[in-house]
């Protein structure tokens, strides 16, 4: 980041160099305009300048000089002592991540100076659900053209230009074969392995007419010499810890080979003994045993990874291991279209397309976009929780793949459903979600009519009065593995919220905003009834207080690992972890 001096600030002009100066009351500014009842007012708050600069593709807010030129500097006490906390506000209430420093001028006068990113592409920012944009000196709703013009951009892809000064000396023999292999497979066509590799190239468009190679060349086939020479951060990074509080690694691995060859290094790396234990399950009188990691779900997130990820960012793909879980990121958020309430039934827009292809046709992936399905199918099948991508913000996507057993009675029931049924007629993951969410008591409200008629026709689900729930088949192999209750509810859900002894101590609000979450009910000490959104504004309204005390209760019960937020920021809400 390039820090600005005050004397470089003052010769900037707000418009042209999309910076905005704030003298402020008394030298600071409202954070979020909570208290003034004009909306217009509300918005001249600091999150309403992060916004609307993060909408017109990035600046600078500058708190404590005048906005007139030469921007003469009145000083600020805003955030003193506080710039971290201050950025870790803004990017809770907004996801933006804006980088805070302060300056001082010879009279020891503070500026507070807060650089705001850009954008990413396709992505609007809201205030109170209204996109913003500068005009003048007001903040002011977006202009319907400037709107539909971010809606519809597009990002390039990065992977079908040209990479300059690749040659074919650059490319990795070994992979080259791979390629020709999977190909070869998956067409049932023998004779491709003895294709030239110029005509490989070509066919695959990773050479041009010209002999030029791309840069899906580069990271599909390149040498790790020339991938650190030509795109440095095109590197996958492994960490291992013990457990999840350790910040130190206990062992790490960089990964920088062709892609095609580094995702079975990665696997390999990940899939040690010592680090992919095995989790054992009751079957009766049989004892079962599976990996903590399945090698297809870790596969296809690296893969996805790798193709998802944004390459103008200087940032590896982190795969953060720990014995019950993995966790995978990668820079950028969701393709364009994508959301967590949408990623199993939306069409995914890669953005390196040309790698995808490739990877496509040499038997790597099935088909674009079918990647997520593929992990939800194992987890279900494995008796896992789901993959979690509730962590994905607009510059990162974040990926929780469970290590654990916890669903073992419906883990035996799918494969023994799956077992009995043809080549032609295998449950599919949506199906298996439908299955999962009777076991667990929950709704079907996400679950489309064809799927549920088929699965009542085949006798796998039953309507009830109160819901749907599984055939009889199910529950007799409850009885072999553990209960109902079991199979909803982990040990630390289980345990009593006011038992002292074995949860950390709660307030009484976060012990009452926990019964509301789990079961919509206060204990007071009887269960009342009550009918309140489980997100922060519906809470903060119910105990008359901000949202974001509110907000710091729900994370004290997300730290404990009480609850977790499910969907997106503007429509997702709070559940206890099941």
């Amino acid at each position: 980041m390039t820090k600005f001096s005050i004397q470089q600030l003052q010769q900037m002009r707000e418009s042209e160099d999309r910076v905005e100066f704030k003298a402020g009351e008394g030298g600071n500014v409202s954070y979020d305009g909570r208290g003034k009842t004009n909306p217009k007012d509300r918005r001249r708050c600091i999150l309403g300048y992060v916004i609307a600069l993060c909408n017109e593709g990035g600046g600078r807010l500058v708190i404590g000089m005048y906005d007139n030129f030469p921007h003469r500097v009145t000083g600020t006490s805003q955030a003193q002592d506080a710039i971290g906390q201050l950025e870790s506000d803004i990017y809770r209430d907004t996801t933006i991540r804006p980088e805070i420093y302060e300056l001082y001028d010879e009279e020891n006068r503070r500026v507070l100076v807060i650089e705001v990113p850009s954008r990413p592409l396709g992505k609007v920012f809201k205030f109170e659900d209204v996109p913003l944009m500068r005009v003048g000196e007001e903040l002011k709703p977006m202009s319907d053209a400037m709107y539909l013009k971010i809606l519809q951009e597009s990002e390039p892809d990065f992977s079908e230009k040209i990479c300059e000064g690749l040659t074919l000396e650059d490319l990795d023999e070994d992979a080259i074969r791979v390629i020709k292999q999977g190909y070869a497979q998956r067409w049932n066509k023998p004779e491709f392995v003895s294709t030239p590799t110029l005509q490989v190239l070509r066919d695959f468009a990773l050479m041009n007419k010209d002999g030029q190679l791309t840069n899906a060349a580069l990271i599909l086939l390149g040498k790790s010499e020339a991938i650190r020479k030509h795109l440095y951060c095109n590197r996958v990074t492994v960490e291992y810890r013990l457990y999840h509080s350790m910040i130190e690694y206990t062992a790490r691995q960089e990964f920088q080979e062709p892609l095609v060859l580094m995702v079975d290094s990665v696997w390999n790396y990940i899939n040690q003994p010592a680090s992919n234990p095995l989790q054992h399950y009751n079957d009766g009188f049989r004892i079962g045993d599976i990996p903590a990691f399945n090698r297809e779900v870790v596969r296809e997130a690296i893969l996805n990874a790798c193709c998802h990820r944004v390459m103008f960012i200087q940032s590896d793909v982190v795969v953060k291991q720990y014995p019950d879980q993995l966790i995978i990121t990668n820079a950028g958020g969701f393709p364009v279209g994508v959301d967590v309430d949408n990623i199993l039934t939306v069409n995914s827009m890669p953005r390196c397309k040309l790698i995808t292809e490739v990877l496509q046709k040499a038997g790597f992936i099935e088909k674009s976009g079918q990647g997520v399905d593929k992990m939800f199918y194992h987890c279900l099948m494995d008796g896992k929780r789901l993959p979690d991508y509730s962590l994905t913000d607009e510059w990162q996507v974040c990926l929780r793949l469970p290590g654990e057993i916890k669903y073992p009675a419906f883990m035996l029931y799918a494969r023994e459903l799956q077992n009995a049924r043809p080549a032609n007629n295998k449950l599919n993951v949506f199906d298996l979600l439908a299955l999962f969410r009777a076991s667990q008591g929950e709704s079907q409200r996400h679950t489309d009519e064809v799927t549920l008629r088929k699965l009542i026709d085949e006798g796998s689900l039953i309507s009830t009065q109160d819901g749907y729930k599984l055939s009889d088949r199910y529950y007799e192999i409850v009885k072999n593995v553990g209960t109902v209750e079991d199979e909803r509810k982990d040990d630390t859900v289980n345990v009593p919220v006011n038992d002292t002894v074995k949860l950390p101590q709660l307030t009484e609000r976060q012990k009452m905003i926990y019964h509301i979450i789990k079961d919509g009910t206060i204990n007071v000490p009887i269960n009342v009834p009550i009918n309140v959104p489980t997100n922060a504004s519906g809470l903060a309204t119910m105990f008359n207080v901000s949202e974001k005390t509110i907000k710091r209760d729900l994370y004290v019960l997300r730290d404990l690992n009480l609850i977790q937020y499910v969907g997106s920021n503007k429509t997702g809400h709070w559940e206890v972890i099941l």
